[in-house]
């Protein structure tokens, strides 16, 4: 087959179905093309060695990768978050159908909802069909972060997204929570597939613990829980300082261990200090190669989201990252992504926001024994092989991409 995967967001930028995804696809025998953005996802500054122009086509590993311009931006402001998804529609859109050779068969990225405009597009210039990957429910996340509040404004991206679903061939979602979702809306249920992510195996390789890293982050000699990832409004990461600072009274051995970048994170730090968490360590943002030495470091990682109805049937894409890292799991959440662990074996659940119940999850893996925790990270990297791997999801992909095309 000829795919071409249309997606905002690329590597080098951090995202679940990058160039991994794409290099899979090439060694299962098929001819892939990328019609993507220059990265400047998350920190809304263009990559080093990329330069915005309308258009840029790279080479890798089999990959024909088409850049196109955008704005690049992400932060708090909606109309800069707003001219950075519409920048790359329209460009993507306008570009998309002159510099892609036709595919058989489209695989469009969502978020943004905007990437719809290309999509739909190419399937009306190309005659090709689209498959719809929804990794964020909109406008429910929009919503739910806040990065819209108005309910008119919400209620026409609604609209615009039951548009989109009507219009795909078929749709792919993260989590059974999605696919109920859909369903209530009208979507019929024999057009989804539940795909959950996987992690980005390939630049993610676990390393062993290394002791030397431990003394230069100030992590040795203490039961570390790391949370590793993006600071926002989302993550409610409020109720785990308060978490830390019961543990700082009931169990000082434990230490909290943030890294990661965000809007929230300069806020958070501040708040720490005012709180006088001395068992709270915030490290810098680091290189996705880099996490394979990080993650070991901890004892146990945490998950937490807010304690919002679109959080419960979401699986956050750590989740997987976790798993694979074969290190017990603490997931502050309700619904599909405890359920998840839970079925795993792989770790402790408790509810979001409840700095007290968190607090005493923490207490309860920090009590067991170092056999007790190795044997629930080892359950977590045996059902992430079996279940959610990369070579496990490439080929549920291939099986779809050739439904709806029609092949074998």
């Amino acid at each position: 087959m000829r795919i071409l995967l249309l997606s905002q967001f690329f590597d080098p930028e951090p995202v679940p179905k990058g160039l991994a995804f794409a290099k899979a696809l090439v060694a299962a025998g098929h001819q892939v093309q990328v019609l993507t953005g220059f990265p400047n996802y998350p920190g809304g500054k263009v990559y080093a060695g990329h330069d915005v122009s309308l258009h840029r086509q790279e080479h890798i590993d089999g990959v024909d990768i088409h850049r196109v311009a955008l704005y690049p931006s992400h932060d708090r402001s909606a109309l800069r978050r707003i001219a950075n998804y519409a920048s790359f529609a329209m460009s993507a859109a306008c570009l998309g159908p002159l510099v892609v050779d036709k595919p058989d068969v489209v695989f469009v990225y969502h978020p943004p909802l905007t990437i719809s405009l290309p999509a739909a597009t190419l399937k009306l210039l190309l005659g090709v069909p689209f498959v719809y990957e929804v990794q964020d429910l909109w406008p429910d996340t929009l919503r739910a972060t806040k990065m819209i509040d108005q309910p008119q404004a919400l209620d026409v991206i609604g609209r615009w997204a039951q548009q989109v679903y009507r219009v795909a061939d078929e749709i792919i979602v993260i989590s059974p929570g999605f696919r109920d979702r859909l369903v209530e809306r009208g979507v019929s249920p024999d057009k989804i597939e539940v795909l959950p992510n996987w992690c980005e195996e390939g630049r993610v390789v676990m390393q062993p613990r290394d002791p030397s890293l431990m003394d230069h982050f100030g992590l040795s000699g203490r039961f570390n829980v790391m949370f590793a990832g993006t600071m926002g409004f989302a993550q409610g990461l409020d109720a785990v300082l308060d978490a830390a600072k019961i543990s700082q009274q009931k169990t000082p051995h434990v230490q909290y261990v943030f890294v990661g970048g965000g809007v929230d994170k300069a806020r958070l730090e501040a708040r720490s200090s005012e709180l006088g968490l001395e068992n709270v360590k915030f490290l810098p943002r680091q290189p996705i190669e880099n996490m394979g030495r990080i993650l070991p470091l901890a004892d146990a990682l945490l998950v937490h989201l807010r304690d919002d109805p679109l959080f419960a049937i979401t699986i956050p894409s750590k989740t997987q990252a976790y798993l694979y890292a074969g290190i017990p799991v603490i997931v502050a959440m309700r619904g599909d992504a405890p359920a998840l662990v839970e079925a795993a074996h792989a770790g402790v659940v408790c509810p979001p926001e409840d700095p007290t119940a968190l607090a005493e999850a923490v207490a309860d893996l920090a009590t067991r024994s170092t056999k007790e925790l190795s044997k629930m990270g080892q359950a977590g990297r045996a059902y992430y092989d079996a279940e959610l791997s990369m070579k496990v999801g490439v080929q549920r992909y291939l099986d779809i991409f050739h439904r709806v095309t029609g092949t074998t």
